[in-house]
């Protein structure tokens, strides 16, 4: 079972910046490709980024690119979302989430999921 802990979010303003990191408690993390995903209020969770097993690949939902970069490390079981450039909409919970090798795509099949951490932007 993997649990996957979230942390590094809070309130900022427009233009600001935040990092948010999410530790996975299993040795077996370096498999797994991973992603983060948000929710605002009154609407669906919807899919931000995603970052292979090894880190050499990345994919962004078009609204984040250029300002937010996932990344992640091996050793220390953890992947990072670096948020520039932050904008009132980009408040949400943000989770990040495990998904097993060979399985799924960038946005479904994602088997463990962390508790979520609050970003809020004001303006």
């Amino acid at each position: 079972q993997v649990q996957l802990v979230e942390s590094g979010g809070g309130l900022v303003q427009a233009g600001g910046s935040l990092r948010l990191s999410c530790t996975a408690s299993e040795h077996i993390f370096s498999t797994y490709n991973m992603a983060w995903f948000r929710q605002a209020p009154g609407k669906e969770r919807e899919f931000v980024a995603h970052i292979s097993q090894t880190g050499g690949s990345t994919y962004y939902t078009d609204s984040v690119k250029g300002r937010f970069t996932i990344s992640r490390d091996n050793a220390k079981k953890t992947v990072y979302l670096q948020m520039n450039s932050l904008k009132p909409e980009d408040t949400a919970v943000y989770y990040c989430a495990a998904r097993a090798p060979y399985t799924g795509t960038y946005y479904s099949g994602y088997g463990y999921w962390g508790q979520g951490t609050q970003v809020t932007v004001s303006s």
